[in-house]
């Protein structure tokens, strides 16, 4: 059977001759007959609409032995379904080559490495040796492997990370180096956090709830045995274990702060948060304990508004462990002072600093380095007299953490203290109703 027009084109020179012929016959026709040959030339033409029609014939329709025509899948196609599969990972994911250098990441690994970018070398943006020495060891051995690894900056993070090989073509199929390596991460923030937290109660938190437990013990066997006649001595001991009771409901109150900002202390607040109202709350719901101290709080502030991203509740419980800290230790110098700024650092971000001052017996240098440890205490006896738990400094470093802030700790014996706490500054969102609030409580 002839072949088709169409076939005739896929055969290349066989169309394109077809189409010569045709069109110089055409011409012929029109030079010898004029006027007369229109019809022809019509009718040729028509033939030759036809012909190209015929030449775009389906691959489906083609004629015995002649292959459909197969779109490539250049590197440009290839590379754009790898990044919608790994965009598609809901874990943070990061394919290299076997060189180690990056191809493709989603948003997850962006956010837990910032400095990745296609084309460079894992190393700049993870320098995590045990991780980077996994993937070397799969490239090698041609099989998964796995480790667990810690980021201490900005704060304390723990991943696991499996590098996995990928063979594509057939030569790594059949053994030779891999196309790829995926590189997927588990957050085990909170797992680790969970252990520590139950390592710190059974070390500390037992041994500092095991004395009011007893005392309160004591006084019930006591009253129980022989106080139980005795109005006065009963009155006396209910009033110390309503006490060593309260000492522990502080405790646990504590702990569970504590061990609810630690578990979120790698997901940095989005709020909105004005310190300089939020300071006056502080010193007004702080009024009554300084009253009965007998200490004066006054609150300074440079700025009308010092806006910063943040959580505010928890702001506020940083803020009056601070001022309650203050009034506390330094009651004996009659007043705590609180200043407000803006402090501009060049290159960077703007600061929102809080200085809390009192004017007690001051800190030992000695000591000002473990003040942010968990039960930590200057002195034990007077701080447990004073309703101390030992962890206030220990959540206020915690929620720091959190808040991407820095606190510095500035004292001399008989100078009193200075607790300094610094925050990035975000720019308002509105201005504030009225000028910057400063008073005594």
């Amino acid at each position: 059977m002839p072949e088709s027009l169409g076939q005739a084109w896929h055969h290349g020179w066989r169309g394109r001759w077809f189409l010569y012929a045709a069109g110089s016959l055409l011409a012929m026709v029109l030079m010898v007959w004029g006027r007369l040959a229109w019809p022809y030339a019509a009718g040729a033409g028509l033939a030759l609409v036809a012909a190209g029609f015929a030449m775009r014939v389906p691959a489906g329709r083609a004629g015995a032995g002649e292959a459909p025509p197969v779109e490539r899948q250049g590197p440009r196609r290839t590379d754009l379904t790898i990044e919608g599969l790994i965009g598609a990972l809901p874990e943070p994911a990061i394919l290299t080559d076997a060189r180690l250098g990056v191809r493709s990441f989603n948003a997850a690994a962006l956010a837990v490495a910032s400095g990745l970018r296609r084309g460079e070398p894992l190393t700049l943006a993870m320098r995590e040796p045990g991780l980077v020495e996994a993937v070397r060891r799969a490239v090698a051995a041609g099989t998964a492997q796995e480790v667990d690894y810690e980021e201490r900056v900005p704060v304390s993070r723990w991943f696991r990370a499996v590098a996995a090989p990928l063979a594509i073509t057939a030569q790594a199929r059949d053994g030779g180096e891999p196309d790829f390596v995926l590189i997927t991460l588990r957050d085990l923030s909170e797992e680790k956090r969970l252990e520590r937290l139950r390592a710190d109660f059974v070390a500390n938190a037992s041994h500092e709830l095991r004395t009011p437990l007893a005392s309160v013990v004591g006084f019930i066997e006591t009253i129980q045995g022989p106080a139980r006649n005795d109005p006065a001595a009963t009155e006396r001991f209910l009033a110390i274990m309503l006490s060593q009771a309260q000492r522990m409901a502080r405790l646990i109150d504590d702990l569970l702060s504590l061990s609810r900002v630690e578990l979120n202390e790698h997901v940095r607040p989005s709020g909105r948060v004005d310190l300089v109202t939020l300071i006056g709350h502080v010193r007004d719901t702080l009024g009554p304990f300084a009253q009965a101290q007998e200490v004066s709080v006054q609150v300074t502030a440079a700025e009308p508004a010092l806006p910063v991203t943040g959580d505010h509740d928890e702001l506020i419980r940083l803020f009056e462990n601070l001022v309650q800290n203050a009034i506390k230790y330094g009651a004996e110098g009659r007043r705590v002072e609180i200043t407000l700024s803006r402090e501009a650092r060049e290159g960077r971000r703007d600061e929102a600093v809080v200085a809390i001052r009192d004017f007690g017996a001051g800190i030992p240098a000695d000591h000002l380095p473990r003040l942010t440890e968990r039960f930590y205490r200057v002195d034990v006896a007077s701080s447990r007299d004073k309703g101390g738990t030992g962890l206030g400094l220990a959540l206020v470093k915690h929620i720091l953490n959190r808040h991407r802030g820095r606190l510095s700790i500035d004292s001399r014996p008989g100078e009193g203290a200075v607790f300094t706490v610094r925050l990035e500054y975000a720019e308002a969102v509105t201005p504030p109703a009225g000028p910057a609030e400063s008073g005594r409580a």
